[in-house]
């Protein structure tokens, strides 16, 4: 979800316009993705780092972020949709953990399809959090069945294909460990311009492609 103030910079908006034009967008690729038939979506939406942005700029990002959820709570209930949240919450204010928590709590028997929202997220602070949850277990020696319960994707799986948005080839501390044979797909798109066409197109690429896990093609 990358490019919201450069999308408002380039209309001459404030930043915030770009920020509530990402949320809209957000609604419209997730139920593509369920007229799609796609299992998990994740998006990431706050990273670890994104907290030494301005401070106005801060706390409009948490007060969006609780209208977001408040607003279509409902809707994703009835459309049988699951709400996870990946990051560390502690990092945000009581107020919005709430929001959260409630948002989670209400989905979590969703079934059509599974989106998770990286909020305070960051790969490296996610790989050391399990790291020291093993050392905390006395556990000496862990195999990826047990590293991977300690993450906060444990149970989900990998991410087949990775979209960024807005040019930046990089996967700037997202799911590092999870994505070691992902498929990467980059778009100078900013994320409110990336529209289902946009996605479909994504889709269509990674359809494409041969995945060979480190293996030889079977011809």
């Amino acid at each position: 979800m990358d490019g919201n103030g450069r999308w408002a910079k380039e209309r001459g908006l404030p930043r915030n316009r770009g920020h509530r034009a990402g949320t809209d967008n957000l609604k419209r690729i997730i139920k593509y993705a369920r007229a799609k038939e796609i299992e998990y979506l994740t998006f990431y939406a706050f990273s670890t780092e994104n907290f030494s942005r301005p401070l106005e700029e801060v706390q409009f990002l948490f007060s969006l972020i609780s209208e977001y959820f408040q607003r279509e709570i409902q809707e994703m209930i009835d459309e049988g949709m699951r709400v996870v949240f990946l990051g560390d919450l502690t990092l945000f204010p009581l107020s919005v953990r709430k929001v959260l928590k409630k948002t989670q709590e209400l989905t979590a028997e969703g079934k059509s399809i599974q989106v998770n929202i990286a909020l305070g997220y960051g790969a490296r602070a996610e790989i050391l959090s399990a790291v020291n949850a093993l050392l905390k277990e006395g556990v000496a020696k862990a195999d990826e069945e047990l590293f991977s319960s300690k993450l906060y994707t444990a149970g989900m799986p990998d991410p087949d294909l990775i979209i960024r948005t807005s040019g930046e080839l990089r996967l700037s501390n997202f799911l590092l460990y999870q994505s070691a044979y992902s498929e990467l797909y980059f778009t100078d798109l900013f994320w409110p311009d990336f529209d289902t066409g946009a996605f479909e197109k994504a889709l269509e690429e990674y359809g494409s492609r041969s995945r060979r896990y480190g293996g030889i093609e079977e011809k």
